[in-house]
């Protein structure tokens, strides 16, 4: 049986996050000695393991533990997991594909700033100066006979 000093050192979990997942319930298996402290045998580090992956994946608590009930319930349930998976997947992709938009947007802005330090372009950069010129970014039209309509 392992502590949850133990069990950190382990799984590579803080011991914050391994109390965190026990009292979430994601950690079926842990077992509370006469003191009430967690002891972790090693189906709990198994299932702490198995947290840290999911976690790592991206997947929130909240679908970890849906997860973890359908571990539980046994073989019965590969294939309702197998569409979490999916569904993880998929929400993982669209966030990639936010990201990528993100990235093109800061490219934009820092090749702005960039011309700025070169001084081939004025500064517009700064929200304070905004209603002092009339320019257009390539996401955003700033006019002061615009905003006072």
């Amino acid at each position: 049986m392992h502590t949850v000093k133990e069990a950190a050192t382990i799984t590579g979990l803080t011991e914050h996050a391994i109390r965190f997942y026990t009292d979430k319930g994601l950690v079926p298996s842990v077992q509370r000695n006469q003191n009430n402290i967690r002891m972790f045998d090693e189906e709990s580090i198994n299932w702490l393991h198995g947290i840290r992956c999911l976690k790592q994946s991206g997947m929130p608590i909240g679908v970890i533990k849906e997860y973890v009930d359908l571990c539980l319930q046994g073989d019965s349930t590969i294939p309702q997991r197998s569409a979490l998976m999916m569904e993880h997947k998929e929400a993982a992709l669209a966030k990639l594909e936010e990201a990528k938009l993100h990235v093109a947007h800061l490219e934009e802005k820092t090749a702005l700033y960039q011309a700025i330090l070169e001084h081939r372009s004025p500064d517009t950069t700064n929200p304070g100066n905004w209603d002092k010129m009339q320019h257009m970014h390539s996401d955003v039209f700033y006019s002061p006979a615009v905003q006072k309509v």
